[in-house]
């Protein structure tokens, strides 16, 4: 039998390795920004045209490569950053696997410039789809400027599958104030189509957070601060006012590389528990210095993921540091031993501040009252008499009407036998359950629903209505409300534009990240309308991310989610059966949109069986 097995030519390899390096017009920033960074750079230009599409630029002051150099770093894993082994428990600069030159000179048009401090002239470099194309000497002044034009030029499948101009700016903007942010001593500016979007000088990191992050930063920055053996945190985290639904304005840098890390982030979450509302998310840049032989940033091509050989301990010196800033800077409510809890305002799980002493107690929060276990219990055993001594009101006609309106979808025999139940009995009785549930009696027992879920449900189909009908109704503000998001969050919101007014939110441009709200969809229950649009820009980032659906769908879901009603609001009887009426007039009653149920039936037998 012959041998099957053959190396690869190098540019299949290359090629194959581009897979995973450079997956769009952004991952080609990262990676030629980086190296300008390593190189030593005080000054660093981008120049995108197209998204990036058509080209990607990166001029830089750095110490440039001699001519060997030059033409080396196209080979794969040619690398200046690492000897041997051992040294990739030393890291400390961004690259070090040498694949990210050769996978771009795979996949594009490359041209190189660049020129070492003592010598008279630089090296031009012209590589297309691996080929060198080009290889002399060109005058050219200390540093390096690196072209990649038509990306994927020779892979049209790969170039075929790049999003909108939008989507992809959003990417490259993601990257630019990632790097931009870990070296605030770094001069950076970054155009598109000839536009000068950032020209930021060499400045301080509290400048910089406001210069790219917007001026609202400017009166909310709180340091952070922490040494120990182990890690040392530096850094800014925001004040509790300033937490926004959106979950874009949080940064995490080791060793002043950008990493991503859920276990990390929910240290500062727990930190700010009680200082926020649950669904909010407060603004950090967290820069964590630590010895390179205690993490490993082997882990993934992309190097946003690293992994701590103590993370506990990482967890929780975070966790301290952050608190620690917030008690320093007076936003954490503080304990007053002279004051009399006896003769305080406290009710139940909440409490209500006294006279003058809250001006020297003020906490930045509103902690909830809730009612006590006693007056719950009294409500639902209320409701119980009621049910039983046949006080509730009839349902009207209406409901009769709405309860036949139900949908082929729900085909299963379980679902055809429970549609008939809830047909109206003359003994019908409708309360609500620890202000989460709605309990009604049908004709073969009880039926549950979860008010929330249901909600949903309503919520979703009728945006998904509006968005395939064209049109919303809308509630206009006396006042307009300016809303300032993140660079990528707006370049989202502009791509959805038509799709998000359909939805009945009127807004406007005010400026490169501001726009100012004006109106909301109608049936929206008014109080928080600027955390409305950025729960929804918030939620539907993170269905993106969970589920594989198209951009409406994920809208209607995002605004259902946000703006359903939540467990813990209480209901009136009108109210109740209401939904109950919206609910079976669905298509899918029996499901909310992330799949979970809405209605649970406990016949008659099933309550048996649980006394037996």
């Amino acid at each position: 039998m012959s041998d099957i097995i053959r190396l690869l030519p190098d540019n299949i390899a290359n090629q194959i390795a581009a897979g995973e390096v450079v997956q769009r017009p952004a991952s080609v920033v990262k990676e030629l920004l980086e190296n300008s960074v390593d190189a030593g750079s005080t000054s660093v230009q981008l120049i995108v045209k197209d998204a990036g599409k058509q080209l990607v630029q990166v001029i830089d002051n750095g110490k440039g490569m001699s001519d060997s150099d030059a033409r080396l770093c196209f080979e794969r894993h040619a690398t200046s950053k690492i000897r041997s082994a051992d040294d990739l428990f030393a890291i400390r600069t961004f690259g070090f696997r040498g694949e990210a030159m050769a996978s771009i000179a795979s996949v594009a048009q490359v041209e190189m410039k660049t020129k070492l401090p003592e010598n008279e002239l630089g090296t031009l470099i012209r590589i297309e789809g691996s080929a060198i194309l080009a290889h002399e000497q060109t005058a050219y002044p200390q540093g390096t400027s690196i072209s990649v034009k038509n990306l994927f030029y020779n892979v049209p499948a790969r170039r075929n599958f790049l999003k909108s101009n939008s989507v992809e700016m959003r990417h490259i903007m993601d990257e630019f104030v990632r790097i931009a942010l870990a070296h605030p001593e770094v001069a950076f500016s970054f155009y598109h189509n000839d536009l000068e979007l950032f020209n930021l000088p060499e400045e301080t990191l509290s400048k910089r957070a406001v210069s790219l992050l917007g001026g609202s930063y400017r009166e909310q920055l709180i340091p952070c601060k922490e040494e120990t053996d182990f890690i040392t945190i530096s850094g800014y985290i925001g004040k509790p006012e300033s937490a926004r639904k959106t979950r874009g304005d949080q940064f995490f840098f080791v060793n002043n590389r950008y990493i991503r890390s859920n276990y990390l982030h929910h240290a500062v979450m727990h930190a700010f528990e009680e200082l926020i509302p649950a669904d909010s998310f407060p603004f950090y840049i967290l820069f964590i210095e630590i010895d390179p032989s205690h993490i490993d940033v082997n882990v993934h091509p992309t190097k946003t993921e690293i992994k701590f050989d103590d993370e506990k301990t990482v967890y929780a010196i975070i966790k301290a540091c952050v608190k620690r800033s917030l008690g320093t800077h007076n936003i954490m409510p503080s304990l007053d031993f002279d004051y009399n809890v006896n003769v305080s305002g406290f009710t139940g799980m909440g409490f209500e501040q006294q006279n003058d002493r809250s001006e020297r107690t003020t906490p930045s929060f509103t902690p909830k009252t809730f009612p006590s276990s006693d007056q719950a219990h009294k409500s639902n055993q209320s409701n119980w008499e009621r049910m039983y001594s046949g006080l509730e009101n009839k349902r009207d006609e209406v409901y009769q009407e709405s309860i036949k309106m139900f949908s082929s979808i729900n085909g299963t025999e379980e679902d055809k036998q429970l549609n008939k139940d809830l047909l109206y009995t003359e003994n019908t009785s409708t309360f609500q359950l620890h202000q989460k549930y709605i309990v009604t009696q049908v004709k073969s027992g009880v039926l549950l629903v979860d008010q929330q879920a249901a909600h949903e449900r309503i919520l979703f189909e009728k945006y998904m209505s509006m968005l395939q009908n064209k049109f919303g109704s809308s509630q206009q503000f006396l006042f307009p409300q300016t809303l300032e998001l993140s660079a990528a969050d707006f370049a989202m919101v502009i791509e959805m534009e038509d799709d998000i007014r359909k939805l009945g939110f009127v807004f406007s441009i005010f400026s490169n990240t501001t726009i100012v709200v004006n109106g909301v969809p109608s049936d929206v229950k008014g109080g928080n309308e600027k955390g409305l649009f950025e729960g929804l820009i918030e939620q539907f980032k993170q269905n993106r991310t969970d589920y594989k659906i198209d951009r409406q769908e994920n809208l209607a879901r995002a605004l259902a989610k946000r703006s359903a009603i939540r467990a813990g609001n209480k209901l009136t009887l009108i109210e109740m059966n209401s939904m109950i009426d919206q609910l079976f007039a669905c298509k899918t009653p029996n499901y909310a949109p992330d799949g979970n149920l809405t209605v649970v039936m406990l016949d008659m037998d099933k309550i048996g069986r649980l006394f037996m």
